[in-house]
């Protein structure tokens, strides 16, 4: 099975990181590289596979270089360093005077796991959209990558941000290589970014888990909601771990009060058809030199993060109001589809704990 072979600082906890750094099934590819968790701390690692003439190592020497940081956003800049150090140690094993050099260079305080809960610093995974406070997140995977999501998921994008929104178990399976899958992981979670202030103090952070194997199936077993990747189909049978199940574009849920958000409706049509405008609109300015500055990551995050600001305005105002009466006007005004997204709605309500009355009637026959 997969080892530790080197680490700094020596006295750290890294049980199980040996299967969450290298993704099942990797023997079968060249390279990847893999986002993970542990603990509290994110991991970036960078994988790659050469043939040797060893008996001992059965004609293959595979390794991955990573490292763990309390944030991840920051990791994709170390991506080369990793890249070119799985190389160095594939070809001369055992030298380590450069991740040396690395990590006392780069090393900081990390949060002291022996504190009381109240004492940890929360992980905050989502980088801020505001750019003065955070310029050096602004980037945190290549360009692309939301461009990709897009592609890939097409108008299914409308039904995964339903299902962020309301803070599901999201499974996401695909097999090597990972790393592209943890991009969509990152994806999803910007689907579900809320800027109001005072909102969802009760509601459960939505966490990128990024890569999971079996042996992180004991820890999913506690989580009430997540993001998460996977390479083992062996997965898609324990259903008790998650609520929705992606494979390649299929998205599915085994819960049937859940099946109705599967089904693309009028209004999320007109989100696809307006989020694809948007980008039209900011390719064509950036052909003519108008603007630079603007990229396709800030499009995808501030759209979705002004759809999901509009529906929560509107139900704290709703719910602030004497009657407290939640209207077909009132979905259209947010954006939703009165009929289509009614069994969305009411989860949201529950989930969010928002004191409203739903009042939108069924369709009639006649």
């Amino acid at each position: 099975g997969n080892m530790v072979e080197w680490c700094l600082p020596q006295d750290i906890d890294l049980e199980g990181v040996e299967f969450k750094s290298m993704a099942s099934g990797s023997h079968k590819i060249q390279s990847d590289f893999i986002y993970f968790r542990k603990g509290l701390c994110f991991g970036l690692a960078c994988f790659a596979n050469m043939p040797v003439e060893s008996e001992l190592e059965r004609g293959a020497r595979m390794k991955s270089v990573g490292i763990l940081s309390p944030s991840y956003t920051l990791l994709y800049r170390y991506m080369h360093f990793l890249e070119n150090q799985v190389r160095h140690q594939l070809e001369m094993p055992g030298h380590y005077s450069h991740l040396e050099a690395f990590y006392d260079d780069k090393k900081g305080v990390l949060p002291d796991n022996k504190g009381t809960p109240t004492s940890q610093q929360p992980v905050h995974w989502l980088p801020s959209i505001h750019r003065y406070m955070y310029p050096e997140m602004k980037i945190t995977h290549p360009a692309g990558c939301m461009s990709q999501f897009i592609k890939f998921f097409g108008e299914q994008i409308l039904v995964l941000w339903k299902f962020a929104l309301l803070r599901k178990r999201i499974l996401i399976f695909s097999p090597p290589p990972v790393g592209v899958v943890c991009y969509r992981v990152y994806c999803c979670c910007c689907l579900a970014n809320v800027s109001l202030p005072g909102l969802g103090g009760t509601v459960p952070e939505s966490k990128p888990f990024f890569y999971v194997n079996v042996a992180d199936i004991e820890m999913l077993e506690t989580e009430v909601s997540y993001v998460a990747c996977t390479t083992e189909k062996i997965f898609e049978e324990k259903r008790d771990l998650y609520d929705v199940y992606v494979d390649n574009q299929n998205v599915k849920t085994h819960h049937e009060h859940l099946q109705p958000l599967l089904k693309i409706n009028n209004a999320d049509k007109e989100k696809y058809r307006r989020l694809n405008d948007q980008r039209q609109m900011l390719m064509y300015s950036q052909e003519v030199g108008e603007d630079c500055s603007s990229c396709e990551e800030d499009l995808f995050i501030l759209f979705f993060m002004e759809q999901n600001n509009r529906i929560f305005q509107t139900l704290m105002e709703v719910s602030a109001s004497q009657d407290k009466t939640l209207t077909a006007d009132h979905a259209r005004g947010m954006g939703l589809d009165p009929q289509g997204d009614r069994s969305f709605l009411m989860d949201l309500l529950e989930v969010y704990g928002i004191d409203v009355m739903l009042v939108i009637d069924n369709p009639c026959c006649t």
